[in-house]
């Protein structure tokens, strides 16, 4: 069994990330396609972002399983269209509803 280890990171109260930051950082790390360190994600980012800021979107981000976050280097992973492809949807037999007082 796999185990994941999880950072304990000492965060100020005045540095928590605005919804519009998670997702300028997401948009950004969707765009590159490749690995990158955080140094070159903060530069590529359109407007700048506080070094804690973004370490705590990264954080939420690989803990959420969007990206593979080690050694200073960042890989965007997540593809939300992939479950959607595969579903074929829901099919209802001719009879389905007698059986079913609910429906």
């Amino acid at each position: 069994m796999n185990t994941i280890q999880i950072t304990e990171r000492e965060y100020s109260e005045q540095r928590s990330p605005t919804l519009n930051t998670v997702l300028m950082v997401e948009e950004t790390l969707m765009n590159v396609g490749e690995v990158i360190t955080v140094a070159e994600l903060k530069r590529r980012l359109p407007k700048q972002v506080m070094h804690q800021t973004l370490i705590k979107i990264l954080d939420y981000l690989f803990y959420s399983g969007k990206i593979v976050f080690h050694d200073d280097k960042v890989l965007w992973t997540f593809n939300p269209k992939s479950k959607l492809r595969r579903q074929r949807g829901l099919v209802l037999e001719k009879n389905s509803c007698e059986r079913n007082p609910y429906i």
